[in-house]
C-alpha cells in the first residue's frame, strides 16, 4: 500500500534521509583520471595567388608550419605520455594513400638551454608616439554600412583603448607543438614534403615507449587534407571588390579579412556581419566555436562562395591584401569511452585531436586584380605598453 505523507514537516525531514540512503548514487561524482597519452595532428593547406608550393620539407625548417603562411600542404604531429614525461620516440604507421612511405618517425623535443639569467630584466626600446589611425569596416556588400568605420586614433587613444579596439574573437586551443615532453614530426632528422595527391584517409597507429598499445584511430574524409582555397577578385577602386572562391567539400565555414595602408592610416575589413577585425580567426577553430560564430554571423556559411568588399574602403590604399580561410571539422577521440555507470572511474588510455584548415592570401591593386607578391612592410606601429604587437600583426602576412 502506498504511504501517504500528511504533513510537510514529515516530507522535509524525509528528504535528507533519502539523499543519504537512496539519492547518493544519483549525486555521485564520477572519478575521471587524466589520459596516459595525448596526441595532436594539425593539417593545413596554404595557397597564394601567383605562387606555387614552397620547396621546403614537411613542416618546413622548423616545427609549426601549419600555423604559418608558406604555400603547400603541411602536417604537424605531436604525442606525449605520462609514462615518459621527458618525451618518447614514436613511430606512426600511415595509410598507403598518404604517399609518404609506411610510417613517420616522431622524435622527442629537447629542452632549450637558453634561459634568461636569474634576476635579469627584459628591456624594450621606447617607441616614438604613433601617428595615424586604424579604420575598421565589416560586412559583405556593395556599399559601406551606416555607423562605419570604427576609428582608433593613435594620437588620442591610450594603450587600454588600443587593446580594446584590437580585441577580437579567437579560439585558444592547444594543438601540435614542439614543447619539451612532446615527440614531434617533422623534426630535424625526419621530415619530407607532403605530396599534392596525399590523403590521410585510412588507419593510423602510433607506437613507442610509454605509449598505450591501443593508440590507433581512423581518419575519414571529413578530416582529410583540404584542397587549396583559390581566391579571385574583380572590381575594386571606387567600386565594390567581389572576392570569389571555390567550394571546399569538407569546409564547415569561411572567413575573409583584408588590410591596406593609406598614408599613416591602417584600413581593416572583415566579412563578419558584426564588428570583428579577425586577428584571431586566421587559425584553427574548434567545432564549438564554429557553431557559435556561425550563429552570430561572424563566419560565412559552408555554401557561400563569394563576398563583396564595399566600394571605396581601399580606394586610396597604397596596397591591400585579402586573406581567406576555410575551416574544417575537428576530430576529438578518447579511448576507452566514458563509462555510463558513474560509480566506475574513467581512466582514458589516450586522447587525440585532429584539426584541419585551408588558407589563402590575395594581394589586390586598386582595380581589385591580383598583383605580384611583394614583401610587406609593417602597417602597425609599436605602441607603448604593448611590445611587439606590430610584429605579431605583420606575421599575418607571412613569415
Amino acid at each position: 500500500m502506498p504511504v501517504r505523507i500528511r504533513h510537510a514537516s514529515v516530507l522535509t525531514a524525509t528528504l535528507p534521509l533519502f539523499a543519504l540512503c537512496g539519492g547518493g548514487a544519483l549525486a555521485q561524482t564520477q572519478v575521471v583520471k587524466p589520459s596516459v597519452a595525448q596526441y595532436w595532428m594539425d593539417i593545413a593547406t596554404v595557397s597564394m595567388a601567383g605562387m606555387d608550393d614552397m620547396p621546403a620539407m614537411g613542416g618546413g625548417s622548423s616545427f609549426g608550419a601549419t600555423k604559418g603562411m608558406s604555400p603547400g600542404r603541411w602536417l604537424d604531429i605531436a604525442v606525449a605520455t605520462q609514462r615518459k614525461p621527458e618525451g618518447a620516440q614514436a613511430i606512426q604507421a600511415i595509410p598507403p594513400a598518404q604517399s609518404m612511405g609506411g610510417s613517420l618517425t616522431l622524435l622527442p623535443v629537447e629542452a632549450s638551454a637558453s634561459q634568461p639569467a636569474t634576476g635579469a630584466k627584459e628591456t624594450y626600446d621606447v617607441p616614438e608616439a604613433p601617428k595615424g589611425r586604424i579604420l575598421l569596416y565589416w560586412g559583405c556588400g556593395d556599399t559601406i554600412r551606416a555607423g562605419q568605420p570604427q576609428v582608433l586614433d593613435y594620437s588620442t587613444g591610450g594603450a587600454e583603448q588600443y587593446a580594446k579596439f584590437m580585441t577580437g574573437r579567437g579560439a585558444r586551443q592547444r594543438g601540435a607543438s614542439a614543447t619539451p615532453g612532446n615527440a614531434t614530426w617533422p623534426n630535424t632528422t625526419h621530415r619530407q614534403s607532403v605530396p599534392k595527391n596525399a590523403s590521410l584517409v585510412g588507419k593510423h597507429a602510433v607506437v613507442g615507449e610509454g605509449l598505450p598499445g591501443s593508440l590507433r584511430f581512423e581518419i575519414s574524409a571529413a578530416q582529410d587534407i583540404m584542397p587549396p582555397l583559390a581566391l579571385a577578385a574583380s572590381g575594386g577602386g571606387s567600386n565594390a571588390t567581389t572576392v570569389r572562391w571555390n567550394a571546399i567539400g569538407n569546409a564547415r565555414a569561411y572567413f575573409l579579412n583584408a588590410m591596406g595602408g593609406s598614408g599613416q592610416d591602417m584600413v581593416v575589413w572583415s566579412s563578419s556581419e558584426v564588428p570583428e577585425p579577425g586577428w584571431g580567426l586566421m587559425d584553427y577553430v574548434g567545432n564549438t566555436h564554429l557553431d557559435r560564430w556561425l550563429a552570430e554571423k561572424v563566419l560565412l556559411g559552408a555554401s557561400q562562395t563569394q563576398c563583396a568588399i564595399p566600394a571605396g574602403i581601399f580606394a586610396k590604399a597604397d596596397g591591400a591584401m585579402v586573406q581567406g580561410i576555410a575551416y574544417g571539422q575537428d576530430l576529438h577521440l578518447v579511448h576507452p569511452s566514458r563509462p555510463t555507470d558513474r560509480r566506475v572511474a574513467w581512466e582514458p588510455e589516450w586522447t587525440a585531436q585532429i584539426r584541419v584548415k585551408s588558407q589563402s592570401m590575395l594581394p589586390l591593386d586598386q582595380g581589385g586584380e591580383a598583383t605580384k607578391m611583394e614583401p610587406q612592410k609593417p602597417m602597425m606601429p609599436a605602441i607603448p605598453g604593448l611590445p611587439n604587437i606590430g610584429g605579431a600583426l605583420k606575421g599575418l602576412f607571412g613569415r
